[in-house]
């Protein structure tokens, strides 16, 4: 929606109910902050820095409470283009944040036109005893990122979307979703937005491919319980990581 004032309630509406729920993760959609499907570039007008309105009030939604959020928002840039950015905040304070790395030009869209990439490996988060690495919707088509993360550590793969429809549209999200949640052996909580232009369909993998938990195409909070031992066991029975030939993926900073 065009209108963060609204946008901002709709967060911390989900705050509370993840809150009161004892859940210690939310994962939000991408660019939550505010857009147009119609006016590509409201982006560029609508983006907020981080000590802006729009994430003053949810960090101040956060404090005294130990739910750790990501959520997606753009941030003013250079050039009259602006970032695509992951933040994470926890008890009123920003805990990480992640530029998106692959910026979407691929079916027809052309993301690099008003946002610029980020330079950076996402960082990994710690949220209760489990490490938590950022990924952006399109990052998800490429396999390095996410392996890169499961070898610095990582147990969880968060994935705020806005995946748009289109045909073949939805098999491809459920099948990358699973297949970067089984070749590293990690979970992987894949959140869609909704609405007329994307999928929905948020869902939560376990490290064996298998989806535990899953939304349709409207607006909807569902949780899942992450284990460690589910991780362990099958990185025991299947274990990928160890097993590797190839060589950590290297981000390439030409391009």
């Amino acid at each position: 929606m065009r209108d963060w004032q609204e946008n901002v309630i709709t967060c911390q509406d989900m705050m509370d109910q993840a809150s009161r729920a004892g859940a210690d993760l939310l994962v939000l959609p991408e660019a939550v902050l505010a857009t147009d499907i119609t006016n590509p570039d409201f982006i560029l007008e609508a983006a907020q820095p981080p000590d802006g309105p729009f994430l003053s009030q949810l960090l101040s939604a956060s404090k005294g409470h130990g739910l750790t959020t990501v959520l997606g928002m753009h941030m003013p840039g250079s050039e009259r283009k602006v970032f695509n950015v992951l933040v994470v905040i926890r008890d009123g304070k920003i805990v990480a944040e992640y530029r998106k790395l692959h910026l979407y030009d691929a079916f027809a869209m052309q993301e690099s036109k008003r946002v610029e990439a980020g330079q950076e490996i996402p960082p990994l988060v710690d949220v209760a005893g489990m490490k938590v690495g950022l990924m952006t919707c399109y990052d998800v088509r490429f396999p390095e990122l996410s392996r890169r993360l499961a070898l610095e550590g990582a147990e969880v793969l968060v994935l705020p979307s806005a995946w748009v429809k289109g045909p073949l549209k939805e098999m491809h999200w459920d099948l990358l979703t699973r297949t970067r949640a089984l070749e590293n052996t990690c979970y992987v909580v894949a959140v869609g937005e909704c609405g007329m232009r994307n999928i929905g369909n948020s869902m939560v993998v376990d490290p064996l491919g298998v989806p535990i938990s899953r939304a349709a195409e409207s607006r909807a909070l569902i949780f899942a319980e992450l284990d460690p031992q589910r991780i362990a066991t099958a990185r025991a029975m299947l274990p990928v990581l160890d097993n590797r030939r190839f060589s950590r993926p290297e981000l390439d900073g030409t391009r």
